[in-house]
């Protein structure tokens, strides 16, 4: 016997599911029931790039340079000796600008 597979199957699953109308319905109930957020309320902790902060104090406590960092002359980022790859032009110059 030949099958035509192009046909669409019901099997007892099928038969069992609830229709699309309900399905909509049931969406529509808990969409309802969801709190609506503001966007201005969600988005009110959120601090944006050059925001003012002159009111804000640093809490990070700035050590001065020790005796075995460096500061490099490329990125101008202060290392460990160990980090130290050479020196330019009479500068030291860190692994990573290396």
């Amino acid at each position: 016997m030949a099958t035509d597979y192009d046909t669409p199957r019901k099997t007892d699953d099928d038969v069992n599911e609830d229709s699309i109308e309900e399905l909509k319905s049931r969406r529509n109930d808990k969409s309802a029931s969801s709190v609506d957020v503001d966007d201005f309320e969600a988005a009110e902790g959120m601090e944006l790039p050059g925001a003012d902060l002159s009111n804000e104090e640093l809490a990070v406590r700035v050590l001065p340079k020790q005796a075995d960092e460096f500061t490099c002359m490329s990125c101008f980022l202060v290392h460990h000796r160990s980090q130290l790859a050479g020196e330019k032009n009479g500068q030291p110059i860190c692994r990573d600008c290396e």
